[in-house]
């Protein structure tokens, strides 16, 4: 009869040091969770952000001597840059790149740009 109630007893430790570091654990990760979220930058930032990056590299491009930007569409995704479109010279297809390189924020740059002659 002892044996069993020491049982009962040691069992009954066990569940409660089991139930707090179960419960340590959840509010470990809760204030981990927590410190990150605050960390990150929010959505609306993020896309005004972006909205700025693309506005700066387009201003730079229409700005940029022996460049036709009618065409050009510019994205940006944290500090990634694409350039999408038409210009009608190889040349240009150069120069909007290392134009879009030289922007401060921009990381990288891929150039999607076509060749297309003015009038096709």
């Amino acid at each position: 009869m002892k044996a069993f109630q020491a049982i009962k007893v040691i069992g009954g430790a066990l569940i409660v040091v089991a139930s707090l570091n179960a419960y340590a654990q959840s509010s470990d990760a809760m204030a981990a969770s927590g410190a990150m979220s605050a960390a990150a930058p929010s959505a609306k930032s993020t896309k005004a952000a972006n909205r700025a990056l693309q506005r700066s590299v387009r201003k730079t491009l229409s700005r940029t001597k022996g460049l036709s930007v009618t065409n050009i569409t510019v994205r940006a995704r944290s500090g990634a840059v694409t350039l999408e479109g038409s210009v009608p010279e190889q040349p240009q297809v150069d120069i909007a790149t290392q134009a879009a390189q030289g922007v401060a924020g921009v990381t990288s740059v891929k150039n999607d740009l076509t060749i297309r002659p003015i009038g096709q």
